[in-house]
């Protein structure tokens, strides 16, 4: 789920788990409910193979169990819907927020369902479902043998790769979100605690030592840091939206992970801004973040952009991905969040649209499982 102000869906999780539970309750009511949206267009042959080739993680609707994940293969173009549902012969689960690939092996975080399914990147059949977790994140491979998981509560989870079970936890009592690794150190994005108004959550960075697995330290920012990335000189950015309930401006802050501390804060200039999904591509020199379009930014920029490099026009744009090998830009629109969504795939350069794809039920995150680090 995405965190945004302006659009009720682009709020804070803990809004947009009330608008769900509402428009649950009147959709139970209607003669006439809505059906779910077959996305199949001339289905391909079943891959062979899903180690080349790009996921759509779809989360699906709170409470409704339609998360999926579609596949592109890249060699032909063609679109495979549903794959774990295909593969397996029952339904992923309840919002799919985020994937991973390590090892020949997918790693699926579906948050209100409270499990992380792990699959065959061979078959996309199931290896094990691993549960005990507090509404899943995102997940950061810290060596070949361990991994951590974010959780909306409590916690942050610590997953042996070996046995894929939850080997411990690191106790946090604040809603953790990004990840990543810094030497020997995680650094990981706390908003705080989730049912807490904007004002009483302390938000801040917290530094782990992954070889105690302990809290050593922390760095204060703004509200609700949401993403995290790093560039080329290993500086670490973060997002921030001010917070659900417009609690101070969106801001983007620099910290330098050696000093821990921040050294450099842009506010965004537009008091209505609702930025999202910090990514930053191969060469680590170039942010781009959603704000209704695509924005570009250098990491050497003194100032946020103030006109989007590709703009939303009448899409809805939701997830925001680039492409490892080549820069391209994938961007899907969540359309009304009740039909299916669609993927657009931008030119890097210019910004003009390659191909469109067609996608599930909230297309929200990216894996590309042929270009994920290997540890």
């Amino acid at each position: 789920m995405i965190l945004n102000k302006n659009n009720i869906f682009f709020f804070s999780v803990s809004k947009a788990i009330s608008f769900f539970l509402l428009l649950t309750v009147v959709l139970s009511c209607s003669k006439s409910p809505i059906r779910e949206e077959s996305t199949s267009v001339n289905p391909p042959p079943v891959n062979n193979s899903y180690q080349k080739g790009i996921f759509i993680v779809n989360e699906g609707n709170y409470n409704w169990g339609n998360a999926s994940i579609t596949f592109i293969n890249t060699k032909d173009s063609t679109v495979e819907q549903d794959v774990f549902k295909t593969h397996n012969d029952r339904s992923l689960g309840d919002v799919a927020e985020s994937m991973q690939a390590i090892n020949g092996k997918g790693f699926i975080l579906v948050n209100n369902s409270n499990k992380i399914e792990v699959v065959s990147l061979k078959d996309f059949t199931s290896v094990k479902s691993i549960t005990g977790f507090n509404s899943p994140r995102f997940m950061a491979i810290v060596d070949s043998t361990k991994a951590y998981v974010t959780n909306m509560q409590k916690d942050i989870s610590i997953i042996d790769l070996t046995s894929l079970t939850i080997k411990k936890s690191v106790f946090t009592n604040s809603w953790t979100e990004s990840l990543i690794q810094f030497n020997n150190f995680m650094f990981v994005s706390a908003i705080g605690i989730m049912t807490d108004p904007s004002s009483h959550r302390n938000a801040r960075i917290l530094i782990i030592d992954t070889k105690s697995d302990q809290i050593v330290d922390s760095i204060k920012t703004g509200k609700e840091p949401i993403c995290m990335v790093m560039d080329k000189k290993d500086k670490i950015w973060v997002l921030c939206t001010g917070g659900y309930d417009n609690f101070e401006p969106p801001t983007l802050v620099r910290i330098d992970p050696s000093l821990r501390v921040v050294d450099k804060t842009f506010s965004f200039p537009n008091s209505g801004a609702t930025p999202s999904r910090l990514c930053i591509n191969a060469h680590k020199d170039t942010l781009y973040f959603l704000n209704n379009g695509v924005y570009q930014m250098p990491v050497s920029s003194t100032t946020i952009p103030s006109s989007p490099f590709i703009p939303a026009d009448q899409h809805l744009f939701y997830g925001l991905a680039i492409q490892p090998s080549n820069g391209n830009i994938f961007v899907s629109d969540a359309k009304d969040y009740v039909q299916n969504g669609t993927v657009y795939q931008y030119n890097q350069l210019t910004g003009s649209l390659l191909r469109t794809f067609p996608a599930g039920r909230i297309p929200g995150s990216f894996c590309f499982p042929s270009e994920s680090k290997k540890k």
